[in-house]
């Protein structure tokens, strides 16, 4: 299904510019598209580089620039006991299982010296989805500074779980020196939390934990914005979809204020 989006803004902008803010690909991309001539405003062929799109008008990318664009990205569940980058001596990278015999699906296992980093990282003791894809824009819509995606995460925990615990880990704690951004947390059942957050600091749910008392005993992230690990076994992995790919975008585009 191509790109398909209409401009909202009060005042017309260059095309290149207005894809680079929303996340599609970088000015030089977009360049690079419109001379291949992949993409319409309006069911007509953008040629000039130096184009302008208005309030009310549509843009579409075609096909072709989409599979362009999105390189390889795969969607895996990550047990405990693999590294989600580079591996220190003796520990083994996730990455280590996209292969044929663990994919779930249709696709092609990538080659084993295709370079497939993380977005987002899940260490070591922890488990659930992972996204590996050497796709720039994908990078930058779920890891970017600006990206609006939360996470979420099923977190079980030893000690003593109250009201006052789960409010200060909603809110009230630092971490290096900085105030955390406020979470999402609820007991779903005893001493089993739910995470949603919205920022990514270093073993963030584990030193907020420690912080109030508590100690992780199995931390496994289950979300990504609207992509979720759902019934993907531990250990496989497959594909990310085309429409899953948009949907992660589209998400990660903060609303104008």
């Amino acid at each position: 299904m191509a790109w398909t989006r209409t401009y909202d803004e009060d005042e017309p902008q260059r095309v290149n510019r207005w894809l680079a803010q929303s996340g599609v690909c970088s000015r030089r991309e977009a360049e690079g598209l419109i001379a291949d001539g992949l993409v319409s405003i309006d069911g007509a062929r953008v040629d000039d580089p130096g184009r302008k799109i208005a309030r009310g008008q549509t843009l579409v990318l075609a096909d072709r620039a989409e599979a362009a664009l999105a390189g390889f990205t795969a969607v895996l569940n990550k047990p405990r006991g693999y590294v989600s980058g580079q591996p220190e001596p003796g520990r083994t990278p996730a990455v280590r299982l996209l292969t044929p015999g663990n994919r779930v699906g249709a696709g092609v296992a990538p080659d084993a010296r295709a370079s497939l980093p993380p977005l987002g990282r899940l260490d070591l003791d922890s488990r659930g989805l992972l996204i590996l894809s050497s796709d720039g824009v994908l990078a930058k819509a779920v890891i970017g500074p600006d990206s609006a995606l939360d996470k979420e995460y099923v977190v079980r925990v030893s000690g003593l779980v109250t009201a006052p615990v789960v409010e200060r880990l909603r809110f009230g704690l630092a971490l290096d020196g900085r105030q955390l951004k406020r979470a999402g947390v609820e007991v779903i059942e005893p001493q089993v939390l739910r995470f949603t957050l919205h920022e990514g600091r270093n073993r963030q749910i584990r030193r907020m934990c420690e912080l109030v008392g508590l100690r992780v005993l199995d931390l496994n992230r289950v979300r990504i914005g609207p992509l979720k690990v759902g019934d993907l076994p531990e250990g496989r992995w497959r594909a990310l979809n085309a429409e899953e790919r948009s949907a992660l975008i589209a998400a990660s585009v903060r609303p104008p204020r």
